[in-house]
């Protein structure tokens, strides 16, 4: 089944016209008739937006959709693997990034895999980095040969899976048009990034956000408590129907408000719930939203 079949289907199946679609989701009816007769597909933007909306993750969305590559069916790649042999502190700095994901698996190496399907130098123009020092792994990417950030982020995404069994605490600095998180589970990460969507999927522990720009945050499961820290900026959070959480604002002028469904409604946030979202800063507002 196509994109354009999928979204039809889940559409129909929710009860909604065209028009209903694309008043939840900004747009015109057009820009949904397009995707739904095969005659494109939204942009990142949108297909989170469409993403959280159905419940349905971008992958399964996207899983047959024809002429749009895999993961591992990129042009070019480079790959950097190293042995971990007990419980590490991650300390890792990327730089910029077309789309960072980060993901925990049964493995015994942590694994730094970038890829392009535009820069056949690859290899050449990036170098990555990794340290043992004690109880703490260093990863660095480096680009050579005057390659600047701006073309990174143009060309190159970055996949990177550390081993489950030896995940301590994780610092990571990266600056991406999209974040995912996926499949992790540790006492913290701590987030340092510049991006405007950023996807949380079965994580567990505490995750803190450090962004300034307005961000899209999608939770497809809260299990421990999501921190956003920001100054001077608007963002939402996408949490899953059902899932208990306590919501704290602190910080100067921060405000936290709801919606359900697109439109603002009362605090369904529960006190005292395993659960949390915090929300730190300066002058800065927070959706949480259904």
């Amino acid at each position: 089944m196509t994109f354009a079949e999928k979204l039809k289907s889940i559409r129909k199946q929710a009860g909604m016209s065209q028009e209903q679609l694309a008043e939840k989701l900004g747009v015109s009816r057009q820009a949904v008739t397009k995707w739904e007769t095969d005659a494109g597909i939204p942009d990142i933007e949108n297909m989170m937006k469409i993403s959280a909306l159905f419940d349905i993750s971008i992958d399964e969305l996207l899983s047959n959709e024809k002429g749009l590559k895999k993961q591992t069916e990129y042009l070019y790649e480079s790959i950097t693997e190293y042995d971990i042999d007990e419980p590490k502190r991650y300390d890792m700095k990327f730089g910029g990034a077309k789309q960072f994901t980060l993901t925990g698996y049964e493995g015994e190496k942590i694994r730094v895999r970038l890829v392009s399907n535009i820069m056949p130098s690859l290899q050449n123009d990036f170098k990555v980095r990794i340290d043992d020092t004690r109880k703490r792994i260093d990863v660095d990417v480096n680009r050579k040969n005057g390659v600047t950030e701006a073309a990174a982020k143009e060309a190159v995404s970055i996949f990177v899976q550390i081993p489950t069994p030896y995940i301590g605490k994780i610092e990571c600095a990266v600056s991406a048009e999209s974040v995912e998180i996926r499949s992790l589970e540790c006492d913290s990460i701590e987030l340092d990034t510049k991006t405007p969507n950023v996807t949380l999927e079965n994580v567990t522990g505490t995750v803190e956000i450090n962004c300034n720009l307005d961000m899209e945050v999608i939770c497809r499961s809260l299990n421990g408590e999501v921190a956003i820290n920001q100054v001077s900026a608007t963002s939402k959070i996408h949490v899953p129907e059902g899932v208990a959480f306590t919501a704290i604002a602190k910080g100067i002028g921060t405000s936290i408000s709801y919606e359900k469904d697109g439109k603002q409604t009362k605090d369904f946030s529960v006190p005292d719930a395993e659960n949390i979202i915090e929300f730190n800063g300066m002058k800065s507002e927070l959706v949480i939203s259904r």
